[in-house]
């Protein structure tokens, strides 16, 4: 049985750096395998501009394997492209159509600036962690799996909220910018253990704070970010955060 390509045209916004005025370049790829992920054609995009002695694009990547949320891309409107809980290297090229144009981008959010071309610097994610994402409680050795008696339920909801990998898809979907989705997930993975109970009355407080330094919008209430987390991030988590930060106010 023959092996399916598409041809494509490729619409890619290339930028030196944060300060300098980015545009769109138009490429043209023949015979794509449909079975390929969508960084495996940028691989082939690039080692064409290479063979042409052109600068190839610059894009962020490691793992492959939908774990290290590095892989932020804005295809044809959609974080991480279309198709439902996935992060771009895990986007094949069979969910595109022959001819096709695909329009590719940088995540559009003033805190994180485009480093060059499709890469952005996600700092800010970082700084949001150090302000309060972290567990300052001695636990000593590996204790024993169940040394600390922790509700199913609660353990199950913990781990699902540490499911968030930090790609920011959340925030470059929000017409706010909101970075609120990623907070309430790391406020959640720690609220609901015992472990995290000694940052509780401050945790929730200074994430915010610094989350509204470093410039992320308000929460828009629209569910976007819901929708295109690749990890499926419930905006139940929110609820939480807001109950964590009021209760943090009135504790202070």
């Amino acid at each position: 049985m023959a092996h399916k390509t598409i041809n494509i045209k490729l619409k890619v916004w290339r930028q030196k750096d944060a300060k300098s005025k980015g545009s769109f370049e138009t490429y043209e790829l023949k015979n794509i395998s449909v079975d390929s992920s969508f960084l495996e054609m940028l691989d082939v995009l690039n080692e064409k501009l290479v063979s042409e002695n052109k600068e190839p694009i610059a894009y962020d990547h490691d793992c492959r394997e939908g774990i290290c949320g590095m892989c932020s891309l804005f295809i044809n409107g959609r974080a991480h492209g279309p198709d439902d809980l996935i992060t771009t290297c895990q986007l094949h090229m069979r969910k595109f159509s022959d001819g096709e144009t695909i329009v590719i981008e940088p995540w559009r959010v003033g805190s994180f600036p485009v480093i060059k071309d499709l890469m952005v610097d996600r700092t800010a994610y970082e700084k949001i962690m150090q302000a309060g994402g972290f567990v300052s409680v001695s636990t000593g050795g590996v204790p024993d799996a169940n040394a600390i008696p922790i509700p199913k339920e609660d353990a199950d909801e913990a781990m699902d909220a540490a499911a968030c990998i930090g790609c920011g898809a959340c925030v470059a979907t929000c017409k706010n910018s909101s970075a609120m989705l990623f907070v309430a997930a790391k406020v959640s993975q720690l609220a609901l253990l015992p472990q995290g109970k000694v940052e509780a009355s401050r945790r929730a407080k200074n994430m915010i704070a610094k989350m509204d330094e470093l410039g992320f919008g308000n929460c828009s209430n629209t569910g976007a970010c819901e929708m295109e987390c690749p990890k499926g991030i419930s905006l139940a988590h929110i609820a939480r955060l807001n109950r964590e930060f009021l209760t943090a106010n009135i504790k202070s």
